[in-house]
């Protein structure tokens, strides 16, 4: 209990975050609106804070390793309240765009900074306590930010302003806390073809999560002006999505230890599809079918990471699987960068059906992969224990790592690394 409570001021940084850099997506959609931007401009800001959200992940531990973790947090927070607060004074979507990177670098950077301090600290004993509580935080501050933009008022200086209040408030927990920094870790190296040679499918697992969860939390705003939504039912359509993929982590976490992991990809990409079919035909039954739908799609897509993450680390050695979590972490962020624009692009040329046309079409390039994979591939030998990946930075392996290992109890060897061929 008291190392728990000596996390809470990180915690509640990570609550203030949340709160802060979940609206400020939603609150750009319905404000370039309002301001007369196009729906690809729109789009735009969506990519340009998964860029800056990658910049912020290869960055943060080497700031991290000269600065320290307060300093290195306070820069972090710095940046993303500034972009907050210069939304108002520039209107150019260009401008907005360059903002939007600042805020993607800054909670990338506020992320490893929490991160790193929670690994220093927590033990093999408080281990699965710190990462439960961690996760509830997480998807409750997510949940929070979205209820938000029914009440904050677009293209309007005191949301926006609001917004930077929060990101600023998230400093005072970490700066006045009385728990000692921990020494700095060392920062991953980057290896994309690592998770590629690894496993080819949790690649392409990856890449399909991020276009569903991209897509649907940047531009997924636009879809619902386009059906008729208010602001606050639009916040809680997001919501609905959130509640979705967080009821489905437990239950596909079971049948991902039971079953072959490739199945359940592709069982949880025909149901996407359905669940993207189901959208489409439930937008004229109102906001009720509208929010059902969206529940549905969260709950398909959602755990498609973790899944495919798993399946990766199935093929790892215990040694790999910091530098696998932030390879997987490099493809989640590509694949989030285009996935804005280009569901921007598709809902301006042939209207906003077209977003889950896109996605449905994502998820059937998925199954047709998993199947081409089962039929080159073999079964891991060591299956590890399904874990609820988070995408927030790219040292957060060094947290789930251990979690990960058999559930045999017998660790994949450094030596097996040459059987283990592509899957």
């Amino acid at each position: 209990m008291r190392m728990m409570i000596s996390f809470a001021a990180l915690f509640f940084s990570v609550v203030l975050l949340q709160l802060s850099s979940g609206g400020v997506g939603p609150l750009d959609v319905l404000s370039g609106t309002a301001l007369g931007f196009t729906r690809q401009e729109i789009g735009m800001l969506g990519s340009a804070h998964f860029f800056g959200f990658f910049i912020g992940c290869w960055f943060a531990p080497r700031l991290l390793g000269s600065v320290g973790h307060s300093r290195a947090f306070a820069a972090f927070t710095a940046a993303g309240s500034i972009s907050l607060i210069a939304h108002m004074m520039v209107i150019n979507p260009y401008a907005w765009a360059l903002m939007r990177v600042a805020s993607g670098l800054c909670i990338a950077g506020c992320y490893t900074v929490v991160e790193a301090w929670l690994q220093a600290k927590v033990t093999n004993e408080t281990r699965g306590r710190a990462m439960g509580t961690y996760r509830m935080v997480d998807m409750s501050g997510s949940l929070a930010a979205q209820g938000m933009i029914g009440i904050l008022a677009p293209a309007d200086y005191i949301s926006y302003n609001f917004l930077a209040i929060l990101c600023c408030a998230a400093l005072l927990p970490i700066t006045l806390t009385k728990v000692a920094q921990p020494e700095t870790p060392k920062s991953p190296r980057l290896r994309p073809g690592l998770a590629y040679g690894r496993s080819p499918l949790a690649v392409a697992g990856v890449i399909v999560a991020a276009l569903s969860s991209a897509s649907f939390r940047m531009v997924g705003p636009i879809y619902g002006q386009e059906m008729g939504l208010s602001a606050g039912q639009i916040a809680w359509f997001l919501a609905a999505f959130v509640i979705g993929g967080a009821l489905a982590q437990f239950p596909v976490g079971w049948i991902a230890d039971k079953y072959d992991r490739r199945k359940v990809l592709i069982w949880l990409s025909v149901a996407a599809i359905c669940s993207c079919g189901i959208t489409v035909m439930t937008a004229s039954w109102g906001l009720t079918g509208i929010l059902l739908s969206a529940g549905l799609f969260g709950l398909t897509t959602f755990p498609i990471y973790s899944v495919a993450a798993a399946h990766a680390h199935d093929f790892a050695s215990s040694d790999e699987r910091v530098e696998l979590s932030a390879a997987l972490m490099f493809w989640f962020a590509m694949g989030a960068i285009a996935a804005p624009y280009g569901a921007s692009i598709l809902i301006d040329n042939f209207g906003p059906k077209a977003l889950f046309v896109m996605l449905a079409t994502g998820h059937a390039g998925l199954i047709i992969f998993s199947v081409a994979r089962m039929r080159a591939g073999r079964i891991a030998t060591h299956r590890t224990r399904f874990v609820n990946a988070l995408r927030t930075s790219f040292v957060v392996g060094r947290l789930t790592g251990r979690s990960r290992e058999p559930k045999n109890g017998s660790p994949v060897q450094p030596q097996q690394k040459d059987q283990r061929t592509q899957r």
